[in-house]
């Protein structure tokens, strides 16, 4: 029991930190010189070997990207907390559906926002890309790696009962 709580608790962590680096980090779309994320566009400067940022474009599909990737790591930072708290208080016996429910929400916000990213990505990247020369960067994976791993772990949540 002591091992798959461990086991349990550092996925939800691993997951958590994957979900932080996938929102905060400037590498969801990349080309040779340039790379765009949900909050900068970069361009790299070769006079001066570094790489210039400017906010990116406030369009209504970047908006709704940036507030479900937020809402995914609030879910999942709820979820945790909310672990930690049933793990003292629940009594023997009880199960961690709530821990569960928010995590499927976390993962319900991400695949969302990648499949948002994915399909309006023209219109969230701007019109003067070529978008055949670009490559969707690690972050972009990160966080469509996390949403199997967060509907896997809201179901192990929604099966797991406190023994003692």
């Amino acid at each position: 029991m002591v091992c798959l709580l461990i086991s349990i608790t550092v996925l939800h962590l691993v997951t958590l930190a994957m979900l932080l680096t996938a929102t905060l980090e400037k590498w969801w779309v990349w080309e040779d010189s340039k790379i765009s994320d949900l909050w900068f566009n970069c361009f790299h400067d070769n006079a001066t070997d570094t790489w210039l940022c400017a906010t990116t474009d406030d369009s209504e599909w970047l908006q709704s990207v940036q507030a479900l990737m937020i809402l995914s790591v609030v879910f999942s930072s709820i979820s945790f907390l909310v672990f930690v708290g049933q793990l003292i208080t629940i009594s023997k016996g009880g199960l961690f559906y709530f821990t569960g429910l928010c995590q499927a929400f976390a993962g319900l916000t991400v695949f969302a926002a990648c499949l948002i990213f994915t399909f309006h990505r023209k219109e969230i990247l701007g019109d003067t890309r070529d978008l055949s020369k670009g490559h969707f960067g690690y972050c972009f994976i990160l966080a469509w790696l996390c949403v199997p791993i967060l509907f896997v772990s809201a179901i192990l949540y929604a099966h797991l009962r406190k023994r003692q």
